[in-house]
């Protein structure tokens, strides 16, 4: 995968199967994730370079991106301005 511009792809981080004190979540209350790790990067746009980097941890906003499914595995899409924090 090779984004364009100043697109990032992120494989999000597995949702919390359970809660601090132990209760198991069933899938429907499962928050969607905030976090997740850049697998690809684009090269940029307008001439100005890309801050994240492949393998960079990121914090992104909960309704950043759009989702997709490469090769059985979820991924997101998003420009790097979606991307809150490299952690």
């Amino acid at each position: 995968m090779k984004p364009i511009n100043d697109r990032v792809v992120v494989k999000p981080a597995e949702a919390e199967t359970k809660t601090p004190g132990g209760i198991i979540l069933p899938d429907t209350a499962k928050e969607k994730p905030q976090m997740g790790k850049v697998v690809a990067v684009g090269p940029g746009k307008d001439g100005n370079k890309m801050t994240v980097k492949k393998g960079d941890k990121v914090l992104y906003g909960k309704y950043a991106g759009q989702e997709m499914n490469y090769e059985g595995q979820d991924y997101l899409i998003m420009r790097e301005d979606d991307i809150l924090v490299i952690l």
